[in-house]
């Protein structure tokens, strides 16, 4: 099973979330967005397979930290731009597997997923 795991490594949720997968033996492939980016097309595609609702991370400083402008009216299409341009504002991690998406960690349902 090919699994990629979307993050940042300094992120607390990515590094249990490495630990989880490196705990039950499941090889997993690092994606990281500071160094790497995102690609537009891919994180379109994860906003199909779930919402950009639930990929938009407001709770960071990141989000925090945008001019007022951009925190108002998002939309797909907005929320798109915005996660593109700041990876940061994407939730944290987010792991493509051959069942499907996992977005956050919680490791229940990872369990349900993965194992």
């Amino acid at each position: 099973m090919t699994i990629e795991l979307y993050g940042i490594p300094n992120c607390d949720t990515v590094k249990k979330a490495r630990k989880w997968l490196d705990l039950h033996g499941l090889d997993h492939v690092f994606h990281d967005y500071k160094k790497e980016g995102i690609d537009p097309e891919r994180l379109a595609g994860w906003c199909d397979a779930q919402s950009w609702d639930v990929l938009l991370n407001r709770r960071g400083t990141t989000f925090r930290a945008l001019p007022d402008a951009d925190k108002q009216g998002i939309d797909r299409a907005k929320a798109l731009t915005l996660m593109a341009a700041h990876t940061s504002l994407i939730k944290r991690p987010v792991v493509e597997h051959p069942g499907g998406l996992l977005v956050g960690f919680d490791a229940p349902a990872w369990e349900a997923a993965l194992c």
